[in-house]
């Protein structure tokens, strides 16, 4: 109402661009492989079964459904009530949700009424499932699962009318920003192929070997599956011990090399070690068909082999991350039935060999989820593609990887600004499909691993059996890892484990400088505990990063002083090597 009638016609004429530009991207969708060519099929996933079970369970429990339903009545009572009587004068509270950060959330009756009936609508959607009572476990953690990705995706500031924030950026910029967010999503359909694929960051600015991943080094070794790197020593001498550490290969290495502010890579080097990092390749034509003990034999082994050559010394230590510490606990199995004793002591990133209690990723591995998964696999000739790995990752975080960006972009029009955290997550890695499938259906669904019912080359693994020293890092606030199954993980090694809780999550919680000063780490060292959270009621908490403490573990075992040899060139070029730099695009695969 306080536009001027030349400001309105501005407005009016962007609304008419953006109408056009809106119906062009609805036309893309329709015509590509997108959302609603994935929905026309049906229910993949289950969450339409899951919801069904949640009500068939509880029309079976009336009293339960009837109280959940008295408590959401109570609550819009005491609601309206709030409204009536609240002092609307008062001075606004911080609000701990960032995503009603907008001062108006608290300041315009209107505004802060939607947002209270929203949590208040939230909680009762995601309390009918825990009330549910006759809810077999796996249907329990689905339904709960996808009743949060939809009470997170109703939440009003995915809106523009219901969005403070965006209606005032529409009203500031004559319509501008609606119509730039458009047109970024409409990009973002075509790089999807007519499926949305956010674009998160501005990629233009960021290039391997020269503003990231910048250690120095040498590809030192190469096969079909690995370049093994071997970085150059900041010191005049080094522990005779070197470490090797496995990354995993749902994404590239070099997240423990993004700059030099916050290298890990580099900070072990300039502890005294010589460091070696696998860069593995990207599953295309040649390593489709590669299986888990083909990780083993050309993963774990021939780097071992390879790293030891390089360095003249007769043992090492390593480190697996992730899924790369699925794989090194594997092979360590292997190792002590077999003898092979080249590794004398492995650290484990935020990785799982007990997935009993796994989280949200279970939903991927129980029937529908992993025949799902299994479709994609098969209808891309055998490859699980890193575009889909990527979206579950996002989905798994949608506040913070899928709705922040189609606010802040196509409600707000605001350009992806540079982030290398950001650029490193989009650049996404292929897997071969029988080694994901495997991990799938023997790790998650079927926990073969942690019962000493999984075989590598041949063997029977039993974690019993790994005598050497190991010491397990996890996150508080890991959502793909979740700390309580790391914990329990930790506890079938045995006698020899060491566990360390650190604050954040994934990514943060492990790669966290000392320079930083950022978060804080438990320790405790007793695993008698009977779970994770028992054992951090008596941990003692260290402010900063939890990389010292493992410091104070790894020196002791790395060996004497010798004197620093800068790696060979061995003609197979510098660090970060060729395999990181594939990108998916230069992979094709067959569409889905």
């Amino acid at each position: 109402m306080a536009q001027d009638p030349a400001r309105l016609q501005v407005l009016m004429t962007t609304l008419a661009l953006a109408n056009t530009e809106s119906q062009a991207l609805l036309s893309e969708v329709l015509t590509g492989s997108g959302p609603l060519g994935t929905v026309s099929k049906g229910d993949p996933m289950g969450a339409g079964d899951a919801f069904s079970q949640v009500g068939m369970s509880l029309a079976r429990n009336p009293m339960a459904l009837m109280q959940a339903n008295m408590d959401l009545m109570q609550g819009w009572m005491g609601l309206w009530q709030e409204m009536v009587t609240e002092n609307l004068t008062a001075e606004p509270k911080p609000d701990k949700d960032k995503r009603f950060s907008d001062p108006e959330w608290q300041a315009n009756p209107a505004f802060k009424f939607i947002r209270k009936a929203y949590d208040l609508n939230s909680r009762w959607m995601m309390s009918l499932a825990d009330r549910a009572p006759d809810l077999e476990e796996p249907i329990h953690l689905r339904a709960k699962f996808f009743m949060q990705l939809l009470t997170e995706s109703l939440a009003p500031t995915n809106f523009l009318g219901t969005n403070p924030a965006a209606l005032k950026a529409f009203i500031e910029s004559g319509g501008e920003s609606v119509l730039a967010g458009i047109r970024m999503a409409r990009e973002d359909v075509r790089k999807g192929g007519g499926k949305l694929h956010i674009t998160q960051t501005d990629e233009t600015p960021f290039k391997l070997g020269e503003n990231i991943a910048t250690a120095p080094g040498q590809v030192v070794f190469r096969n079909d599956l690995l370049e093994l790197i071997q970085y150059a020593p900041s010191q005049e001498t080094v522990h005779s011990k070197p470490l090797l550490i496995f990354p995993p290969w749902i994404n590239k290495f070099y997240i423990l090399d993004l700059q030099e502010k916050n290298s890990m890579i580099r900070w072990l080097v300039d502890r005294g070690l010589t460091v070696f990092v696998v860069s593995w390749r990207s599953a295309d034509g040649v390593t489709k068909d590669y299986t888990w003990d083909d990780y083993v034999k050309n993963g774990i082994y021939a780097a071992v082999e390879a790293a030891l050559q390089a360095s003249g010394a007769k043992s090492l230590n390593a480190v697996g991350y992730c899924i790369g510490g699925t794989l090194l606990t594997s092979a360590l199995g292997h190792m002590a039935a077999t003898g092979y004793k080249k590794i004398d002591s492995a650290t484990f990133f935020a990785s799982q060999s007990d997935f009993e209690l796994a989280g949200d990723l279970k939903v991927f591995t129980d029937g529908p989820g992993r025949d799902y998964v299994y479709g994609i696999i098969d209808n891309h000739g055998g490859i699980m593609p890193g575009k889909e790995m990527y979206e579950t990752f996002n989905w798994l975080r949608p506040i913070d990887l899928v709705w922040r960006y189609v606010i802040d972009q196509y409600m707000l029009g605001k350009e992806p600004r540079p982030f290398d955290l950001l650029y490193w997550n989009a650049d996404q890695t292929n897997i071969p499909g029988p080694v994901h499938k495997r991990y799938l259906s023997e790790c998650y669904a079927e926990n073969r691993l942690a019962k000493g019912e999984y075989t590598v080359l041949g063997e029977k693994i039993d974690m019993r059996n790994i005598e050497i020293p190991v010491l397990l890092q996890a996150s508080k606030d890991d959502h793909i890892v979740p700390f309580e199954s790391v914990f329990r993980s930790a506890k079938r090694y045995g006698d020899n484990a060491t566990f360390v809780l650190s604050g954040s999550g994934h990514i943060a919680g492990v790669v966290n400088h000392p320079d930083a000063r950022k978060y804080q780490h438990w320790t405790n060292n007793s695993l008698e505990a009977g779970s994770a959270n028992a054992w951090l009621e008596t941990a003692t908490e260290t402010p900063g990063s939890w990389w010292p403490t493992w410091w104070a573990w790894l020196k002791p075992k790395s060996g004497r002083k010798v004197k620093a040899v800068e790696p060979k060139d061995m003609g197979l070029g510098a660090a970060p090597g060729t395999y990181v730099k594939v990108r998916l695009e230069d992979i094709k695969l067959p569409p889905l």
